[in-house]
């Protein structure tokens, strides 16, 4: 039997940027757009989107006068993203 796809995360975009901290302790908002290609407003509303699920915590701070944001997956991002792939097996394994 086929299980749901998480919606939140069938996103190419936030699929992308969960992926990506899976592997990091974190990652700022300039590594994430060069390693995604998105284009910093699409990325602004995924990693919000994502924010707003508690899958992600995002800091943001200045290095010098500059704005710097981080992002961080959260224990909660973890579980859905695990789910996630456990789920898509199911697809795969038909």
């Amino acid at each position: 039997m086929f299980k749901e796809l998480d919606p939140l995360l069938h996103s190419q975009l936030r699929l992308a940027v969960i992926s990506l901290l899976i592997g990091l302790e974190e990652a700022d908002f300039t590594f994430i757009k060069e390693k995604t290609g998105a284009t910093s407003g699409n990325l602004s509303v995924q990693i919000d989107k994502l924010e707003k699920a508690k899958y992600i915590s995002v800091v943001k701070t200045f290095k010098g006068k500059r704005p710097l944001t981080t992002c961080r997956i959260t224990t909660e991002g973890i579980s859905a993203f695990e789910k996630y792939v456990s789920n898509l097996k199911t697809y795969l394994n038909k």
